[in-house]
């Protein structure tokens, strides 16, 4: 059974998470503020960043199938497996689901997407059903997404300090299972 985990998959691993959690915290911080200057800045760097993470997701994604499934470095029960399975299998689904969801908010919103000010797509018609389809998706997922993301954590926690199996420390990249 080979348990190493090349740099890129490491990387992307890291990458996403990061970028995704800056993203997610972004989104909650202008949600309850009022219509104006700050509102926009923000909401502007979080669509930004968010079209960021669907590139990286994206290729991710794309490296993932390249590289096929990654194996547990412990053993687990039936029912661990399909919890851990299902837990990043979500989350990698997600990390691809809220930017598109995002995305075609504004579009369908009648507003163009930007990146960092660079309009990608122009601003064209309203199409109600489908900005409302979008944000159903991006707003409602956000309360699963804190659990899973949780669960997520929790269950990496547990294989570093109770089963000491080295999971944790081999997405870190400091153990010496990691591949070039």
């Amino acid at each position: 059974m080979n348990k190493s985990l090349s740099k890129q998959t490491v990387i992307f691993h890291w990458l996403t998470g990061i970028l995704f959690i800056a993203v997610f915290v972004i989104g909650l911080q202008f949600e309850g503020m009022p219509r104006g200057p700050e509102k926009g800045e923000l909401m502007g760097l979080h669509k930004s960043l968010g079209l960021i993470v669907l590139v990286v997701a994206l290729s991710r994604f794309v490296w993932r199938l390249k590289e096929g499934a990654i194996e547990s470095v412990a053993v687990l029960t039936r029912a661990q497996e399909i919890a851990a399975k299902g837990v990043h299998h979500f989350l990698l689904l997600v990390t691809l689901a809220m930017p598109i969801s995002g995305a075609v908010m504004s579009v369908a919103g009648g507003r163009a997407l930007e990146l960092f000010g660079i309009e990608l797509i122009a601003a064209g018609e309203k199409t109600e059903w489908l900005q409302s389809a979008a944000s159903f998706v991006h707003v409602n997922a956000v309360n699963l997404i804190m659990v899973v993301f949780a669960l997520h954590v929790l269950g990496a926690l547990k294989h570093q300090l109770v089963d000491k199996d080295g999971t944790l420390s081999r997405m870190l990249g400091r153990s010496s299972s990691v591949s070039k």
